[in-house]
This record gives structure tokens, C-alpha cells and sequence, in this order.
């Protein structure tokens, strides 16, 4: 298997660490070239705006989107947002995943906070009962889901920070900066 992570902007190394971790191939992308041979593609936090006009800037859009309707793709914080078909702006957006975000919902870098979350699909999946701990930097949260996705797990308030749409995957939080494997592996099975 081998995973590419997208490595225009933002914590790419984090997600390339942790999949070596687990005994998986992964490669940088840059360029519509890097898609080729792929089984998944992780699309990691960072800044949004800066992502998706690098992205126009190296032609990667259309790749992208041609990818996602075939394979697995996983966004995480400003990753989630460029998956979604709406983000609340102008900005570039892959438009792939039937999710509303809102950037920065839960305010800026100082309000930056970690919190125990129950995702069955996760438990499913690994077969540990233990909470998932989630690490929200500058966190968006997806407004609403519509279509084919569906809510993978919200904060006790309702907030939703995680969904799932056939094999695309949007997080509002962080896993890259844990020591927990568990959201990584989830994806691998996905991209399989």
C-alpha cells in the first residue's frame, strides 16, 4: 500500500512520520505526477487558502478531484475544508465531500484545546473501546452534513468534528499529533 500525502503547505511530515509507523509506504505530493500509483491521499492541516491556491497554482485541482472519485482521501483540519463543497467563502475547494465547514470555529491559536471523543466507526474498526483524545489547533467544524456523508462523531455540545463519505474522510482535529495510530489505520482500511 502507499499513501501520499499532499506537501504544499502544512504539518505533511507529521502524517508521513505516523504511516511509516505503520509499516506503509508514503510520498510526498506536489505535482499531478505524484498521484500516480496511489492507493490513498491525505490532504493535512495547515491554512486552507494557502493549500487550495497552491493547488490551482500547480494544476492539482482537477488531479485531485479525479482522484477522490476513485480512491480514498482523508482531510484533516484545513484538509476537511478543502474536501468540502462549501467553506462559507471564496476560496479554492475540491468540492468532493457533501460537508459545510466553518474555519476557525472555534476561535484563534490561543483557543486551541484537546477533548475525548466516542467514534464507534473507530472502535468498529480497531477494536479498542478507549475514547479517541482529539487535538483541536484553530479547528473548523462541519456545519452540516448532506448527500452520502455522514457524522463520524461530534463534541458533547453537537458540534460535529468528524464525517465520512464512501472512502473521503474529514476531521476537524489533528490525529497526526498524537501518539494514537487508531484514525490512521481507520483510513488505511478505506484506501484498501
Amino acid at each position: 500500500m502507499n499513501i501520499g500525502v499532499l506537501a504544499l503547505q502544512g504539518d505533511f511530515s507529521e502524517h508521513i512520520s505516523m504511516l511509516k509507523r505503520l509499516g506503509v509506504a508514503a510520498s510526498e505530493v506536489r505535482l499531478p505526477k505524484d498521484l500516480v500509483g496511489l492507493d490513498g491521499l491525505i490532504i493535512p492541516g495547515g491554512e486552507s487558502t494557502t493549500i487550495g491556491k497552491l493547488a490551482v497554482a500547480y494544476d492539482l485541482i482537477e488531479p485531485l478531484r479525479q482522484f477522490g472519485r476513485e480512491k480514498a482521501i482523508w482531510g484533516t483540519c484545513a484538509g476537511a475544508i478543502f474536501l468540502s463543497r462549501d467553506a462559507r467563502r471564496d476560496q479554492p475547494l475540491l468540492g468532493l465531500m457533501d460537508i459545510t465547514v466553518i474555519r476557525n470555529a472555534f476561535g484563534a491559536q490561543v483557543d486551541s484545546f484537546e477533548a475525548d471523543l466516542e467514534i464507534d466507526a473507530l472502535k468498529q474498526a480497531t477494536h479498542t473501546e478507549a475514547p479517541y483524545h482529539a487535538v483541536f489547533i484553530r479547528a473548523p467544524i462541519i456545519e452540516n452534513v448532506s448527500g452520502e456523508a455522514k457524522i463520524l462523531s461530534a463534541l458533547a455540545d453537537g458540534r460535529i468534528v468528524a464525517a465520512q463519505q464512501g472512502k473521503l474522510l474529514a476531521t476537524s482535529f489533528h490525529p497526526e499529533l498524537t501518539g494514537d495510530t487508531r484514525f490512521h489505520e481507520y483510513f488505511l482500511s478505506l484506501a484498501r
